[in-house]
């Protein structure tokens, strides 16, 4: 349903009042938060509205298993409809922004990716949720997944997945080219990956994804990042970076492995992996039900998952996954709050993570038989320990757009390393405020 003008209800919901009995002098619009914070908890089944939800998960592949919590949650709250909206990943930042500025057209709920939560919070476009029942079993998440929930001291994010990047890799070309286990370092990425094109013929050793977030497992190698949040400065033409950089490059050689720059370049690299003209590809546990969706991996256990290779400063992949936000100006925010609890209950994350092969972010879910027993989960779980969290710096998780087309063409050979990160460099003046670049 289209929603009106939420400008006012933006301004006065910003703030959470935690309690309704918390002290006196609390505005019109806290005593309504927290009437409706205290409304959720003590009488849940008196709860009505409509909530809109944007799921930005994989509209074929992960999907499906939302849509069927939605149906599940509306039978048990019969008196709250849910609005179910699949909106695609690449852009739901900036179209969630927009509206959310305008107070026209924003989600009640938010799939949003953890990069985006300490952006929209400072915005002000998050409904704090401490001390909510959207928080319930709080103890119960994984510490790093919920670093990611919080800014400048308030929760404005549940964990719902987490994730890594990881060594994605076809154990039957590994076996025909006589590799008996996935290389260590990006040195030995190289050389198994010529050894792959010159025993298996029409394969592709490894597929560099020209996205600057997937660089970000050769950038930590070298010991960086593309902010700085203690010297609080934008470093993406820093040597490590420009080392990270030469890495990748030189893993797109002819007889090594290629990289794709065009718009189709996640869906290429994916597409060759599952046909198995690519042996090896970087990745993360959301990919894992198209890979085995291929003629490659008709076999599940032909997939193999191994840590990303190290460079001579480190070892990670970045902590990914997605936070449910709740949007400030929600007229509906009882109904918005027992959603996200919903959504989110041990019982809803072990169901998605068997659907969906994605990791879940309590702990006790990975205790459940059917996630202890799930071989990619368990596969991913080396890789998880070594991921590296991002920066919560406010638009730090733009960065990722802003740097990838001058990523794009530095690989494509469009301009030149120096030139390249001496672009990105200047564009991101501003991009985290606060930060010098």
């Amino acid at each position: 349903m289209k929603r009106t003008s939420r400008i006012a209800a933006l301004a006065a919901a910003t703030t959470l009042v935690a309690t309704a009995c918390g002290g006196g002098g609390q505005s019109d619009a806290e005593a309504r938060v927290a009437e409706a914070v205290e409304q959720a908890r003590q009488d849940p089944q008196s709860v009505s509205g409509t909530v809109t939800w944007w799921d930005t998960s994989d509209a074929t592949n992960e999907a499906p298993a939302f849509e069927e919590l939605v149906s599940r949650f509306e039978d048990e709250y019969p008196k709250i409809d849910v609005e179910y909206v699949n909106v695609p990943f690449d852009g739901a930042d900036d179209k969630f922004k927009t509206a959310a500025q305008s107070g026209d057209g924003a989600p009640d709920v938010m799939r949003a990716d953890v990069g985006w939560t300490p952006t929209f919070a400072a915005l002000g476009y998050l409904q704090p949720l401490d001390d909510t029942p959207a928080l319930s079993g709080a103890d119960d998440y994984l510490p790093v997944p919920m670093q990611s929930s919080v800014y400048d001291g308030q929760t404005y994010g549940v964990p719902e997945v987490t994730d890594t990047l990881a060594l994605l890799y076809n154990k039957e070309h590994f076996e025909r080219a006589g590799i008996e286990q996935p290389p260590e370092t990006w040195g030995e990425l190289r050389e198994t990956a010529k050894k792959l094109e010159s025993e298996i013929d029409g394969t592709t050793g490894f597929f560099v994804n020209a996205d600057s977030y997937f660089l970000l497992p050769f950038v930590y190698g070298q010991g960086g990042d593309y902010v700085d949040t203690d010297a609080e400065k934008i470093t993406i033409d820093s040597p490590e970076v420009t080392a990270a950089i030469e890495t990748a490059r030189g893993l797109t050689t002819d007889g090594v492995g290629t990289t794709d720059t065009s718009s189709n370049k996640y869906t290429n690299m994916q597409n060759g992996f599952k046909d198995g003209s690519v042996s090896m590809i970087l990745n993360g546990p959301w990919s894992v039900s198209d890979a085995l969706s291929g003629d490659a991996f008709s076999d599940a256990d032909n997939l193999g998952v191994a840590a990303v290779p190290a460079g001579p400063e480190g070892q990670g992949g970045p902590v990914g996954g997605h936070n449910l936000t709740i949007y400030a100006g929600t007229p509906d925010l009882a109904a918005s709050l027992l959603f996200v609890e919903y959504l989110n209950s041990a019982e809803s994350q072990a169901y998605v993570a068997e659907q969906n092969n994605t990791l879940p972010t309590r702990k006790s879910v990975y205790e459940r038989p059917e996630v202890a027993e799930n071989p990619v989960i368990s596969a991913f779980a080396e890789p998880v320990e070594q991921a590296v969290p991002r920066p919560s710096a406010p638009g730090a998780g733009d960065l990722y757009d802003l740097f990838t087309p001058h990523y794009e063409r530095i690989l494509g050979g469009d301009t030149s390393l120096a030139e390249g990160l001496a672009d990105a460099q200047r564009e991101a003046a501003g991009a985290v405020p606060g930060f010098d670049s």
